[in-house]
Formats: structure tokens, C-alpha cells, sequence
């Protein structure tokens, strides 16, 4: 069975196997450059260089292009950890980090979110805000789960986690976004239809 990331990815995966290297990866990049700015700002939380770190990881694809084995991987996984490695390095860490809340910095994180802030104009800005306060693991499965629209097995091949752990990650997220959520007041489903 075919994943969606293969599926979605067969017309490149095709073109190179044809040797059209130079074609397949323009399309490459017309494809992935807005995901992979999103990843790389995910990580690193700047703007300036999250383009930057963008730019380099395509440069790194380009040339690592011949050495892609489509039976490892599917190519956006594959151009995911290119993008997730060259990241972390800049970060100058070996992988990400996830936080529990029984680690000191957990508990800090829990009464942050627990405390009622000025509630913004906009419940949406409050649930940014809210996704931007968790930790960097459980905030990359949320945007990449949610908003990427990537399955349990691609978060985890993308940021280097078995598949149980991402929906740990998920789980406790989703669990702490909801109670930050009431003890804002917030948690009326009809505020956000």
C-alpha cells in the first residue's frame, strides 16, 4: 500500500527515475518551500532565519538528490529530515527535547498556562498564544499533525519519534491547550464554530 506522502510525491519520484533531476527538483521546491518554512520556523522561531535555514536545506537536497532511495523513504521524509537535521544543528542540539511536567520546567509551564491572562479580542489569538507557550516537541507534533495535515507515522519520521510517542505528545497537548482553555473561560465549543 502506497502512503499519502508516496502519493503525493509519485510525479517526482518518476521524474527523477527518468533522470530529469533539474525539473523534478524545481518542482521540489515549489512544493515544499512553504512546508518547509513552517518546520523551520517551528524550530527555530525566527523569521530571518528560518529563510535562511530553508534555503540551506534545499541547497543540501540538491546536492544528497542522487543518493534519494525511494524504497527507504518517501521523498518528502526524506527532505523533512534534511531540513529537521540542518535545523537542530543550528540550534546546536542533538535532537529535540520534550518536556514533562514532573521536570521543574513542566510545572512552571502548567501554572502559565493555568493563569488567566488578559483575554484577547480574538479567542483564535488566545489559542496561538496557548499552542506558542507548550514545549517545542508537543507544539511541532500539534502544527505539523493540525495544520500540515500529516499523518502519525509522518510527524514521527519528520521529527525523528516513534508513532506512539507523537500521540503521547498529541494527547498531552491537546489535554493541556483544553484545560488552559477553560480556566480562561473559554471552552464553549460555540466560541469557536
Amino acid at each position: 500500500m502506497t502512503s499519502d506522502a508516496r502519493a503525493r510525491d509519485a510525479d517526482l519520484v518518476a521524474a527523477l527515475g527518468r533522470g530529469e533531476r533539474a525539473a523534478a527538483f524545481d518542482l521540489l521546491v515549489v512544493r515544499y518551500t512553504p512546508r518547509l518554512y513552517r518546520l523551520c520556523w517551528l524550530l527555530l522561531r525566527d523569521s530571518a532565519h528560518a529563510e535562511d535555514a530553508v534555503q540551506d536545506s534545499l541547497l543540501r537536497a540538491w546536492r544528497a538528490l542522487d543518493s534519494y532511495d525511494p524504497a527507504r523513504a518517501a521523498l518528502s521524509t526524506w527532505l523533512y529530515s534534511i531540513t529537521r537535521h540542518h535545523c537542530l544543528g543550528l540550534l546546536g542540539r542533538p535532537a529535540l527535547q520534550a518536556l514533562s511536567l514532573d521536570e521543574p520546567d513542566g510545572e512552571t509551564l502548567a501554572a502559565t498556562l493555568a493563569q488567566p491572562e488578559a483575554a484577547p479580542a480574538d479567542a483564535r489569538a488566545t489559542l496561538q498564544t496557548l499552542i506558542d507557550a507548550l514545549p517545542e516537541t508537543p507544539r511541532a507534533c500539534l502544527q505539523l499533525f493540525y495544520w500540515e495535515d500529516r499523518s502519525v507515522a509522518e510527524v514521527a519520521a519528520q521529527l525523528g519519534l516513534p508513532d506512539n510517542t507523537v500521540k503521547t505528545h498529541l494527547h498531552r497537548a491537546r489535554a493541556r491547550l483544553r484545560q488552559a482553555l477553560a480556566d480562561q473561560g473559554l471552552d464553549d465549543p460555540a466560541l469557536w464554530l
